[in-house]
């Protein structure tokens, strides 16, 4: 069983992003379910996402970063409404998945 968090990084601003709403999904037959949904705090952290002490079973897992309010809020111009990330839980451990986001451009990774 493993745990998860996220961050996200404004690069064009060099800021957390904050207020940014994410949904986790677990892969379910077709389809996908929502386990939960938070926004980022002022360190652009979802520490709410989950319920403290909260395990996730191996599988495919989705977060999607609803990312279009946060550029309207701050009156920018983006080519992405939301951001879509799929990862593959396997064995026990904390997957960190943060998000470095810019109005024209998205990375992310595997953290610690």
């Amino acid at each position: 069983m493993s745990t998860i968090s996220t961050h996200i990084l404004d690069t064009a601003r060099g800021l957390p992003a904050r207020g940014v709403r994410i949904t986790l999904q677990r892969s379910a037959g077709n389809g996908w379910e929502d386990l939960a949904t938070a926004a980022t705090n002022a360190d652009g952290r979802a520490p709410e996402l989950l319920p403290q002490g909260t395990k996730l079973a191996d599988g495919i897992y989705r977060m999607r970063f609803d990312v279009s309010a946060y550029f309207s809020e701050h009156k920018t111009k983006s080519f992405y409404p939301y951001v879509e990330v799929v990862f593959e839980l396997s064995g026990d451990g904390h997957y960190h998945v943060p998000l470095l986001l810019s109005p024209w451009g998205y990375s992310t990774y595997r953290g610690s």
